[in-house]
């Protein structure tokens, strides 16, 4: 062997072992091309983006840069178009009291939305209140704002409020959230137990039909799975689930199980799969079941007003958000790293904790983590896992995306609305066409909607 060929074969071998021993490559441009022009073509849509009422002053709003996963600049910066802004209220007493401070929370989001769309940011995005309005106003190159209800908790036994609350602009409600509510029983029933047999109140039954009767989405996220399947049963419109994972891929209370997802399938119904990192990939069950006991003892028991809306990355433990406006006007660091999502608005547990309890919550949470470490935080691609096998299990038609954002949610990869290029880019990855991602960013849902609308037409006549 000569001195050239020996060269020869040490160069090759160099190249190959450079070549076997480097990290992952990423995308190469032309996938990386094809993937923003779907992106900047599709109409994108998020189900779940929850709101406080402080960022919606003409002093403090979200046509500036805030801490807040969702704003107007974050939303162009992401292509993102439409925004469901929601208005939530966590789970508290079922008394004439509770019900009264519930529904002055929730009508103070409602104008918020509309102060917000009306008055402050009027060029820049509209309240969509059907389909049509979706593309109007994107055709006048605008973002777009919808109204979902969290929780029919708020509507109290009037069940007037239904109407009430569609002509303020909701446009869908769930029944429930953390906590069984005077309509419905919640997810959280599996380990606190049920109201209702696991399913509807009468007067929840009642709210299904005036629901159908409006043109008001069914939302599923957090009712019980028995409460989801009857009201499937009980609706004659499609349903939805605003933002809910797969339960097969990661095995929360919150997720559907696939008997929901084939019944949502027949109802012809959309799942919106939801980025939030503790439903997107789960610890071990050792670790939830220290992080329960751990939030008992704290005296952070899910279900109580404000109660299970954080997360501290996958498998966190769970909690609520400050009051609103605690916060104040915080505008983002435009030089600051993207770490809005991690836990959301409720991620740092100590914020819930009294404070002689503080001490105590640090050292026994390093305890668990030192016996049973976290899962690594769920990133973009175990999100799009959820996505992957509902589409294989109920069909491109019926899958859809949400976030949750500012409510819990957020991934590495997509921690705000500015990252939304990264989900678009994984499914073009995995395959799928432009129409399908269309589908899923927007799609499906208009469809349901639209669906929702035909069937309150032919029922009020």
């Amino acid at each position: 062997m000569n001195d050239i060929t020996r060269k020869l074969i040490i160069s090759c071998m160099t190249v190959a072992l450079t070549v076997g021993s480097s990290p992952a490559q990423s995308p190469d441009a032309a996938l990386i091309a094809k993937a923003k022009a779907i992106h900047s073509r599709v109409l994108k849509l998020d189900t779940h983006n929850d709101i406080e009422v402080s960022n919606f002053t003409p002093e403090c709003n979200y046509k500036m840069r805030l801490t807040t996963q969702v704003n107007l600049p974050k939303m162009v910066e992401g292509g993102m178009d439409v925004s469901f802004m929601i208005a939530y209220v966590g789970q508290g007493p079922l008394t004439p009291e509770g019900y009264d401070a519930a529904y002055k929370e929730a009508v103070a989001k409602f104008d918020a939305v509309h102060r917000f769309t009306e008055k402050i940011a009027a060029d820049n995005m509209g309240l969509a209140l059907s389909p049509a309005d979706v593309i109007k106003l994107h055709k006048q190159g605008k973002r777009i704002a919808v109204i979902g209800v969290e929780n029919g908790y708020p509507i109290g036994t009037d069940i007037k409020r239904v109407e009430e609350f569609y002509n303020r602009g909701g446009r869908y409600m769930s029944l429930a959230h953390n906590g069984n509510s005077q309509l419905a029983d919640s997810n959280t029933g599996e380990t606190q137990g049920y109201l209702y047999n696991n399913g509807l109140s009468p007067l929840g039954r009642q709210v299904i039909a005036e629901m159908n009767r409006l043109g008001m989405m069914v939302d599923l996220s957090h009712p019980s799975k028995g409460a989801n399947l009857e009201a499937i049963k009980l609706s004659k419109a499609p349903v939805i689930a605003s933002h809910s994972g797969v339960r097969a891929v990661a095995d929360v209370s919150r997720n559907m199980d696939d008997e929901q997802l084939l019944a949502l399938k027949k109802n012809g119904g959309v799942i919106q799969v939801v980025g939030f990192a503790s439903y997107v990939k789960t610890d071990s069950k050792e670790r939830t079941a220290a992080l329960a006991k751990l939030r008992e003892d704290m005296g952070l028991v899910p279900g109580g007003a404000g109660a299970g809306r954080g997360a501290r990355g996958a498998g966190g433990a769970g909690g609520g958000r400050p009051p609103v406006g605690e916060r104040g006007c915080s505008v983002e660091d435009p030089n600051a790293p993207v770490t809005a999502g991690r836990g959301g608005r409720g991620g740092n547990m100590l914020n819930f904790i009294a404070p002689e309890k503080r001490e105590e919550y640090q050292k026994k949470m390093a305890e668990i983590d030192a016996k049973y470490p976290p899962a690594a935080r769920a990133n973009v691609q175990d999100f799009v896992n959820h996505i992957d096998y509902a589409v294989k299990l109920i069909g491109i038609d019926h899958v859809g995306i949400s976030s949750d954002f500012d409510g819990g949610g957020g991934i590495d990869g997509w921690n705000s609305a500015a990252e939304a290029f990264n989900v678009t880019l994984e499914l073009v990855k995995r395959g799928y066409t432009e129409e399908q991602i269309g589908k899923m960013w927007s799609g499906n849902l208009l469809r349901v909607w639209g669906e929702v609308e035909k069937v309150a037409a032919k029922l009020k006549k």
